[in-house]
């Protein structure tokens, strides 16, 4: 059942101190890293939510219902695309999202490249990679991240701000732990070799926080834990 506000709050504040107890333990800075609201399946009042809490962004996996969503409400947040997205919806992700997490494909580079140009705005976007090796999920492959990177670069009309990575589904913590791992190390030395900033690393969810925190994440991308269970797992 969809939270009221006052149970959004309370598990809000719930995620927050999750995040500041493993900052404290692994001696980081809570503001260091950021909680995303993910409203994906969820009715336009999850933004809402997210904005009246004073998050600044809510998530969402599929571009049309992003789209429609964002339409329904006067939420101020920003709308980050954090799902699958194929090249054909490219324009439209440019036009109305702030910014695209899940950039896999030179392919997709050029399309939102084109796009943004054609609306005359610098898109902010983060590379997905594939670091836990999972058949199962999308993103680059880890060999792939340094050419995939300088594409991105090269992109006039697109600002790359770090990667983001999905660990696969398992019930052996140490699986989560090392795909965050390898993403950390793998922008750590790209920021070294290229000079890119690559501030961000979307990394962690419900289930998986506390070890994406530790490993370094700066933005984690939370839904279950804040509105509970999807309305529509379709």
């Amino acid at each position: 059942m969809f939270p009221t506000y006052e149970e959004f709050c309370l598990r809000a504040d719930t995620v927050r101190r999750q995040i500041a107890e493993e900052c404290v333990r692994t001696r980081r800075n809570p503001r260091e890293v950021e909680l995303l609201a993910v409203t994906k399946t969820h009715p336009p009042a999850a933004a809402e939510y997210a904005a009246r809490y004073g998050l600044r962004a809510v998530g969402e996996n599929r571009v049309q219902e992003g789209v429609e969503k964002r339409a329904q409400t006067t939420a101020a947040v920003e709308w980050e695309l954090i799902g699958h997205l194929q090249s054909n919806k490219a324009k439209l992700a440019a036009a109305r999202f702030d910014r695209v997490q899940s950039v896999d494909s030179e392919k997709l580079l050029n399309h939102l490249d084109r796009a943004a140009a054609d609306l005359g705005r610098n898109l902010r976007v983060l590379l997905q990679i594939n670091a836990g090796r999972d058949p199962a999920k999308f993103g680059a492959e880890i060999e792939d991240t340094p050419r995939l990177l300088e594409a991105a670069l090269a992109k006039p009309n697109l600002r790359v701000e770090g990667l983001m990575t999905i660990a696969p589904l398992s019930s052996d913590p140490d699986v989560a732990q090392r795909t965050f791992g390898t993403l950390r190390e793998l922008r750590d030395r790209l920021a070294a070799q290229t000079g890119a900033p690559l501030r961000e690393l979307s990394m962690g969810m419900s289930g998986d926080l506390a070890a994406a925190v530790a490993a370094g994440s700066t933005l984690v991308r939370i839904g279950t834990a804040l509105y509970g269970s999807r309305e529509n797992a379709g």
